[in-house]
Order: structure tokens, then C-alpha cells, then sequence
């Protein structure tokens, strides 16, 4: 059992310290009526708490994540000094990747109780999750000073610590200079030598070509590598292609053909091969759009990010790709991407990806009608699609503005604009989605970025549709995929939900970060 399932499955089991709220009593003298009445009370209220406690701990065992919160949520109401209760609502929070709300509970339940070591646990997890690593190391340099020989502790704060010191020395080292196209920087690609033994696909001239899609593909369902040579090639390739795209791409789908649209693949290569599968190999009469989320958490990320660029370059204008906010080195240093890179290539080639990356369009838009892009719309009002277009995208995502917000809101359902749930970007109501349609004279728009249990989310009467194609992510979740089918004199979005496939047994998360192993 990991130490994260272990953390769980403690919660599950009540062996968390038991809090009795303030002006409770076991044993004592006797006082006045009142008195009595109102300590009478306050053990009601935390005897109910407890059992509803209990019912987020047992739901958190067979992840009802959102089912935990709403339990943990009345237990605060009941009982709101509880550190404990912050702290499993926090826990349940990083579960669903709501890493602001699980922020706000890691503070609440150190605020409860500052002895109380856990609370700085997941804040620092939380803070972890959003990239903040100095802050994160305050709060295990703390667990670490206040238990000086626990071994898990010292290992949270030297893994943090690494990570610190890593990203001071990048900074150091950098140095403002004309940034080479990769082609330029790897001019000697072309001298490195093929193996005897490699049986794999080559490139045919240089160029990708149909049978080398076909067979790189049957060469990764087989576990086995691309040659480094073709690896670079591609990403050269890739390079110069991206550099010469728009922020904003827009797209024609003529009448009576059809185009699909998919979400997040998170590196879930099987799965990915039975979207090809259920619907067709990518080609100029049966063109694929996909929304961002490539890489990271599952552990075929490679295979995935390889083969999606092969039909870039077979396909160029037919088959297109969307930046997510997976798609910045933070993200892929932490939730596995640099890892599984560096693995089972190099870390100078994890390094050729961040560059790559930086030069994904940020959105698509399909006969003037559709906005597809990986996050969602934008705290400024009066956006326009001009403004979209001059975003100057070429940068690891900001924390903040159009290009954060692009790649990291999410829809609520009220109206208005709330702060988001991840910490970063934020929420926008049906109000929001409707003006941003009627400004720009579009019918809807489509986004990708949150697990749906059908794959996939109509909201806002319609106006905001969310995709989302890796099934039962992570293993754990349990979900369908799905993608989108529309024909260009019929936009109207057809949906396609699918289950996960087998895959081989090697585990989401196997290439992260040690320390966000134990976080996820």
C-alpha cells in the first residue's frame, strides 16, 4: 500500500486524533442549567459532526471525492474548530485537483490547530500542486523540526528541498540569448547512428509518412522505443512547423464532412489508440482536433505525445493541437512527463519538449462558430477573438491574464466570475459564456480540463461543452472518455463515450516526482 492509500485509508478508518470541541466535557463537577443546556448542545453537534466525519472518511475510501466534501462541509458547519475535518476536506480537495479550495482548508486547519501536523502536510501538498515549492518547504521543514526523527518527514522536506535548490540553479544559469530553432541546435542529428539491432519504424527521407504512423503505433502497443534519431527528427520537425502557427487557428470543415474534437489523453496511450479505433486513424477525410493534456500522470506519455506529432506532420492541415496547462514545465516535472522523458530518453530531450510546447496555439476556431480551447473564458469582460490572436504564446503560462485563463478556467454554474477552484485562472457563470458568444458571434464553445463521468458536459444552456478523453483517469476514477463529432453544415455536437482499455502493468504516476508520488 503506498503512503497516500495509507493516508486514506487511516482517514477511513478514524484513526485520526479525535478533537473535542471546546466547552465539552467527559467528566467534570456540575454547573448551572444553562451552562449544562449549552454543553449539551455543543456534544450534539460534534457527535454528528463525527458521523459525518465518518461518512466522508468511507467515501473517500471508494473515491466519491465530491460526495466526502459535502459530508466534511456539514461537519465544519457542525463543528467548525476542527482541524481534522479541514485537513480530510483538504485531502479530498487535491483528490479532485481543486488545489485552490484545498489550499484555503490546509490554512483553515492549521489555524485550528497549529499542532495539529497534518494540516501542514496538505497545505504543503497543496502548495506543491500549484508550483509554489518554497512555500511547501516551510510547512515540511516544520513537520520535519517538530518530529526530528521521523524518516517520512525528513524525506518530504529533503525531496521539497531538492526541488528548490534545482529550480534557483536554473534560474542562475540562464542567460537572456537569441533562442536556435531545434533544427539549428541539433544540426549533428543527422550523424547519429542507427543500431543494428533496431527494428523499429524509420522515417522515409526524413518525412513521416502513413506506414510509419502505422507502424510506430504497433511498435509502442508492443512496449518497444522510436530510435532516438526519428525522436528528434520529429521534434525538429514539430519546431519549425509550430513556430510559424497563430495563437488562435482557425479551421474549415466543409459541408457534409465530419471533424472530431477530444480532450485530455494524460498520457493513456491504450486509450488513445481505441479513440483510433471506435472512430478511425486521423486522416484528410476524417480530421481530429485534440484539446490540450497530452502528457503527464499516465505513463505512456511518450508514446502518446510522439504519435500525436506523426500525424501533425502527416497531416498539417488536418489534424491540429491545442496547448493545456499540462503542456509548461512545472506541470511536467512534477506529474511525470520530464520523468518518463528523461527515462526512457534523455534529459536534454525533456528540455527540446518545454521548448516545443511553448509554441502550441492556444485555441481553435471552426467555421467562425466554435472556440475550442483546453481551459475555459476570462475575468476581463469585452474579449475578443483579435485578442486571442496577439497573445504572444511563446512562454511558459503566466499566473494570471488571457493565456492563463485560457488554459486553466473552468465554467461554474451561477453567474458571474468566482475565484477558481484550482488556485489558478478562474470561474465563469452562463452570464459570462453568453456575452463572450454574442460578442463574438459564436454558437458555442468547447473545453476540455475536467473529469467528466460521461466523458463529457453540456452547461450553460449549451454554450460551453466540456470533453474529456481519458477514461477511468488515473485508474482510479472511474469515468468514460469521450469525444465530438460535428459536420461542417451541421455543427451541432454528437457525443461518443467509451471505457478504458487494458493497459500494461506499469502505473499512472510511475515516472512523477518521489514527493508527488505521495501527494497523488
Amino acid at each position: 500500500m503506498s503512503s497516500s492509500e495509507l493516508e486514506v485509508q487511516k482517514a477511513a478508518d478514524g484513526q485520526e486524533e479525535q478533537q473535542v470541541p471546546s466547552g465539552v466535557e467527559i467528566t467534570g463537577s456540575k454547573e448551572p442549567e444553562e451552562d449544562t443546556n449549552a454543553r449539551t448542545k455543543a456534544e450534539r453537534d460534534f457527535a454528528a459532526a463525527e458521523q459525518y466525519k465518518n461518512q466522508g472518511n468511507e467515501m473517500l475510501k471508494t473515491k466519491e471525492f465530491s460526495k466526502a466534501i459535502d459530508m466534511y462541509t456539514k461537519a465544519i458547519e457542525l463543528h467548525p474548530s476542527s482541524a481534522i475535518y479541514y485537513a480530510n476536506r483538504s485531502l479530498a480537495h487535491l483528490r479532485q485537483e481543486s488545489f485552490g479550495f484545498a489550499l484555503q482548508d490546509g490554512v483553515s486547519a492549521v489555524k485550528a490547530d497549529p499542532a495539529y501536523l497534518k494540516g501542514y502536510y496538505r497545505r504543503a501538498a497543496a502548495h506543491m500542486s500549484l508550483g509554489k515549492f518554497k512555500q511547501a518547504l516551510c510547512d515540511f521543514e516544520f513537520v520535519a523540526k517538530c518530529r526530528p526523527n521521523d524518516k517520512d518527514a525528513k524525506l518530504k522536506f529533503s525531496e521539497c528541498n531538492k526541488i528548490v535548490k534545482m529550480r534557483a540553479f536554473e534560474r542562475a544559469i540562464a542567460v537572456d540569448k537569441p533562442e536556435k530553432t531545434l533544427a539549428e541546435m541539433y544540426r549533428d542529428m543527422e550523424n547519429i547512428t542507427i543500431e543494428d539491432d533496431y527494428k523499429g519504424p524509420q522515417l522515409e527521407d526524413g518525412k513521416v509518412t502513413l506506414k510509419f504512423m502505422k507502424e510506430l503505433m504497433e511498435h509502442y502497443k508492443a512496449q518497444k522505443r522510436l530510435h532516438r534519431k526519428f525522436a528528434y527528427k520529429i521534434l525538429c520537425e514539430i519546431d519549425t512547423y509550430m513556430r510559424a502557427q497563430p495563437s488562435l487557428v482557425d479551421i474549415t470543415v466543409p459541408d457534409e464532412e465530419k471533424f472530431t474534437i477530444c480532450g485530455d489523453i494524460h498520457g493513456q496511450f491504450y486509450d488513445l489508440m481505441n479513440i483510433f479505433e471506435i472512430n478511425g486513424l486521423p486522416s484528410e477525410k476524417n480530421p481530429y482536433l485534440f484539446n490540450g493534456d497530452f502528457v503527464d500522470r499516465g505513463s505512456f506519455s511518450v508514446e502518446c505525445i510522439f504519435t500525436l506529432f506523426g500525424f501533425k506532420l502527416l497531416y498539417p492541415n488536418h489534424f491540429f493541437l491545442s496547448r493545456g496547462n499540462h503542456e509548461s514545465i512545472n506541470m511536467n516535472q512534477m506529474y511525470g512527463f520530464t520523468g518518463e522523458v528523461t527515462a526512457k530518453y534523455t534529459s536534454a530531450m525533456a528540455d527540446i519538449f518545454t521548448q516545443v510546447f511553448n509554441w502550441l496555439p492556444l485555441c481553435h476556431c471552426i467555421n467562425q462558430k466554435i472556440l475550442v480551447m483546453h481551459g475555459g473564458l476570462f475575468s476581463t469582460e469585452n474579449v475578443t477573438l483579435d485578442h486571442i490572436r496577439r497573445i504572444e504564446r511563446n512562454c511558459q503560462p503566466p499566473e494570471e491574464g488571457l493565456m492563463c485563463e485560457l488554459l486553466w478556467s473552468d465554467p461554474q454554474h451561477w453567474v458571474g466570475v468566482g475565484q477558481s477552484k484550482r488556485g489558478v485562472g478562474i470561474q465563469f457563470g452562463p452570464d459570462v459564456t453568453e456575452a463572450f458568444c454574442k460578442n463574438n458571434n459564436l454558437d458555442y464553445i468547447i473545453r476540455s480540463h475536467e473529469v467528466k463521468d460521461m466523458g463529457y458536459e453540456v452547461a450553460h444552456n449549451g454554450q460551453c461543452i466540456t470533453v474529456f478523453s481519458a477514461p477511468n483517469y488515473c485508474d482510479t476514477m472511474g469515468n468514460m472518455g469521450a469525444f465530438i463529432t460535428i459536420t461542417g453544415n451541421n455543427l451541432k455536437p454528437n457525443y461518443k463515450s467509451f471505457e478504458a482499455v487494458p493497459h500494461p502493468d506499469v502505473k499512472p504516476m510511475a515516472y512523477a516526482n518521489s514527493l508527488m508520488n505521495w501527494l497523488a
